[in-house]
């Protein structure tokens, strides 16, 4: 029975004259009486149980003049404690002049008032109600007698709407591009990120699908993963292209989330898209200027061993000169000439001028500036050519570079002329370092080069030199830029080949060797076979 009275709408029971006080009849029959009697019976019984406050108040100062006992239940007074307390006197200030003024918070609505205020409770504290009043008047003068209302609580859904409405302004004023979807892939909703960005601030809701936002590949990708992978429970995090003005495509990184009702079924998604595309200018500017950088290192690389390289053209530039004077003086004033005469010193010296255009095609290649091409390169090939190539500079400071290489066959996966610039600028240090030792006793000291195989399809490079080790007492300090020893040094050297190794998936570290000099060891990955 409680719960039927319970269920009894407050705006029927205010609308059928609901009173808890002595009617006003009108000259009406006795039957008429009792009709109401029992119907007030039923009413009063109905607001002594329900869950609902019930009161009257006089119209003036709205004091209670009656209040059910749900009032203990709501506010912690006892009935007896709030009878003859103005209302006005319970509400929290902010509220009063709005309720005075009927302020937006007040609607009206055939006759009944409905407001949404907060009360004091006996303990101090405020709580949420609201209220549907209505006035009682006598019915043949039309004098205002009192006002009957009905109030329950309404903390919950304020706090609801509260939070909602701080989720709306946070929804519309962050930079992120939120789109909600319904399950039939209509669009539902636009934050003003998205608007602007996509150019849809003329564009109506009802008309827009999904596919319209997403170029071709990434709306297919997003249909056949991510829709079936948040529809089963998890989490779809990808790098699209969203459709932005004039047919450009913006990445984007983009999270898909599946909503659902406390029934449990699917009520929409939500795309949340951070526009990448300031990011992907960054990226490729970065590496811009990595690369000129790494060309800069490169041609630092090659201004510090220009004598060896003067070294090394001189060699075969001036044997081919000592051959072509060789046949003047043999040949000179002989009309005729035989082709076995001549056919070993023009060998000798076409193999000559073939290896210092050799030398010159390698110098341009190093310090070319292009893309990183990976291909497989053989290591110990190229410790071998490196290790020719600055022979002179070795040579110079009384150091010897060794190819302890013991895998001929070892074969890396990576771009050459990167893996070039990072070993040519580990032995150029070693053979500093080692120079920098000193040679009282006249020994030739040691750059060693050696490689191992690891189980993870990676290859453990070393470095090694007998010179005086690591000066720092931090070693990562040496891969700092612009950290240098060198008295001429850029500092900028060891900085650029771990840079190299990194981007390669690999690592460079330095550390000093328990037998004396630095050790510089980095991975890189094997060649697929």
């Amino acid at each position: 029975m409680i719960r039927l009275l319970n269920q009894y709408s407050v705006a029927n029971a205010l609308e059928c004259g609901f009173s808890m006080v002595k009617s006003f009849p009108s000259s009406g029959a006795s039957s008429t009486l009792t009709d109401d009697a029992e119907r007030n019976k039923l009413l009063a019984e109905m607001a002594e149980q329900s869950t609902d406050m019930i009161s009257r108040h006089t119209p003036d100062d709205w004091r209670f003049i009656y209040v059910s006992p749900a009032v203990t239940h709501l506010l912690g007074y006892q009935v007896e404690e709030i009878i003859g307390v103005s209302a006005y006197d319970l509400y929290h200030p902010d509220d009063v002049e709005d309720f005075k003024r009927r302020s937006p918070s007040v609607s009206y609505e055939r006759g009944l008032y409905t407001h949404s205020y907060r009360f004091r409770r006996k303990d101090g504290r405020y709580t949420w109600l609201e209220s549907t009043s209505r006035s009682i008047r006598h019915p043949d003068t039309g004098e205002l007698k009192e006002i009957l209302v009905v109030s329950r609580d309404a903390s919950r859904r304020i706090e609801t709407e509260q939070a909602n409405h701080r989720l709306a302004r946070v929804l519309e004023c962050t930079s992120d591009l939120v789109v909600f979807v319904t399950p039939e892939q209509r669009i539902s909703h636009l934050n003003e990120a998205a608007r602007q960005t996509l150019s849809l601030e003329s564009a109506k809701l009802e008309q827009l699908q999904l596919a319209s936002l997403l170029v071709p590949s990434s709306f297919e990708r997003l249909i056949q993963q991510g829709f079936p992978a948040v529809t089963s429970g998890q989490v779809w995090t990808q790098e699209l292209e969203m459709q932005g003005p004039n047919n450009t495509a913006i990445p984007v990184l983009l999270e898909l989330l599946a909503h659902r009702a406390f029934q449990g079924q699917l009520e929409y998604f939500s795309l949340v898209a951070r526009d990448l595309t300031e990011a992907k200018q960054a990226q490729a500017e970065l590496k811009r200027y990595q690369t000129e950088i790494n060309h800069a290192s490169r041609l630092i690389t090659m201004g510090e061993l220009a004598s060896s390289l003067a070294h090394e053209l001189n060699q075969p530039l001036t044997a081919i000169v000592n051959y072509a004077r060789g046949l003047q003086r043999r040949f000179a004033g002989r009309e005729q000439l035989t082709w076995r005469e001549i056919e070993v010193p023009l060998e000798k010296m076409a193999s000559t001028a073939m290896r210092a255009g050799n030398i010159i095609h390698r110098m341009m290649d190093f310090t070319r500036k292009q893309e990183p091409q990976k291909c497989s390169i053989n290591l110990s090939d190229v410790v071998d050519d490196l290790i020719e190539f600055c022979a002179e500079n070795a040579d110079k400071h009384h150091v010897k570079v060794e190819n302890h290489i013991h895998n001929a066959a070892l074969n890396l996966w990576v771009d050459r002329i990167q893996l070039e610039q990072i070993l040519l600028n580990l032995m150029m240090n070693g053979i500093e370092a080692c120079s920098h030792q000193g040679n009282a006793d006249d020994r030739v000291r040691l750059v060693q080069i050696t490689a191992q195989e690891q189980s993870d399809k990676r290859v453990e490079i070393k470095v090694t030199d007998q010179g005086s080790g690591l000066s720092t007492a931090l070693p990562e300090q040496v891969f700092e830029q612009f950290f240098t020893t060198k008295p001429k040094g850029l500092g900028m050297g060891l900085a650029i080949s771990r840079s190299l190794v990194e981007s390669n998936g690999g690592e460079l570290i330095a550390s000093n060797n328990h037998t004396g000099g630095a050790c510089f060891c980095f991975t890189l990955a094997l060649a697929p076979t």
